[in-house]
């Protein structure tokens, strides 16, 4: 197997959606979901080499994920099929049309027990950036073992790797998602993070421009915080540079950070300047909140400029 553009790796789940509250028996359709699946598909997309490595339950429901994950052209070769262990169930209730509660059922998953060596193949059959997220070590102490070599692996072998912290509370607490997250970002050339997240890879209580100058001093290239609605910032050691959000009429809001890190690290892979990346990925992110689903709303390359100079209500004829 030659080197792909990008290898993500983590936990494949399966997302069951509903579009009311669940005590109410609203009806329930699956979907893939996980957001280092959502940033393969995102860069694949857009016409980049994308492969995904990570355990999946071997029964119906992996393979669904699996026939999601292929129908998108992310190459699924280095993924575990696990006779013992289910699925990663994830459960979206859209409560009122600005609130969605998350439920998880993925404790002992066949994602969760992914180890190191789920992912020596995958690392040594190479990849021009390596994502991975703060979701993978908070499942498991193997997973997070495998998270640590892979970060260290990859930026041995000269990825880019980059790190969004995506951080979960109802997988572990804040502390501890800084003890591990914090280290980590030794290895890592991109760090991805919101506005209140962004301490859990510095020291506890830092504001931004601190954690900032110790992350770039300590090697990172390129610290991305996400702002929602206000778009975003990039820290570079030349400096600060903002991207203002697309104006769209958001309706699911769940997703947009993969998007948005799949625009980044597509722009990357062109050879974009920063800039360039930057509007790449408010530009996914925009699609994403624009439509319904994880990844679902995501463009092609070909589409990527259907949000410029949108004006609201627009038919392309």
């Amino acid at each position: 197997m030659t080197a792909v553009d990008l290898l993500s790796f983590g936990e494949a789940l399966v997302s069951l959606r509903s579009a009311g509250p669940l005590a109410a028996s609203s009806p329930l359709t699956p979907h893939l979901a996980g957001a280092e699946c959502n940033v393969a598909v995102g860069v694949s997309r857009l016409g980049h080499r994308a492969a995904f490595a990570g355990r999946v339950s071997d029964d119906e429901l992996g393979g669904f994920l699996l026939r999601q994950l292929r129908a998108e052209c992310v190459d699924v070769a280095h993924v575990t099929r696990d006779p013992e262990r289910s699925a990663g169930l994830m459960f979206l209730e859209r409560r009122t049309a600005d609130l969605t509660r998350v439920i998880y059922q993925r404790a002992g998953s066949a994602g969760s027990a992914l180890r190191v060596d789920d992912l020596r193949a995958a690392l040594a059959a190479g990849a021009r950036v390596l994502h991975l997220t703060g979701i993978t070590p908070a499942l498991s102490d193997s997973a997070r073992q495998a998270t640590t070599w892979a970060a260290e692996s990859g930026a041995r072998a000269g990825s880019l790797v980059c790190l969004d912290v995506n951080y979960r509370a109802k997988l572990w607490s804040r502390d501890a998602a800084r003890a591990v997250l914090a280290p980590l970002a030794d290895h890592v050339s991109v760090v991805v993070a919101s506005a209140d997240e962004l301490d859990l890879v510095g020291a506890p209580g830092a504001d931004e421009q601190t954690v900032v100058a110790g992350l770039l001093d300590r090697g990172v290239s390129t610290v991305l915080v996400k702002l929602g609605g206000d778009g975003a910032r990039a820290y570079t050691r030349d400096g600060c540079r903002h991207a203002a959000a697309l104006p769209v009429t958001a309706v699911d809001t769940v997703g947009a950070g993969d998007a948005f890190t799949a625009g980044y690290l597509s722009g990357h892979l062109d050879g974009l300047d920063l800039a360039g990346r930057l509007h790449r990925a408010v530009t996914l992110g925009a699609f994403a909140v624009a439509g319904h689903g994880d990844w679902e709303a995501l463009p092609r390359r070909d589409e990527l400029s259907l949000l410029d100079d949108l004006l609201p209500g627009s038919t392309l004829r």
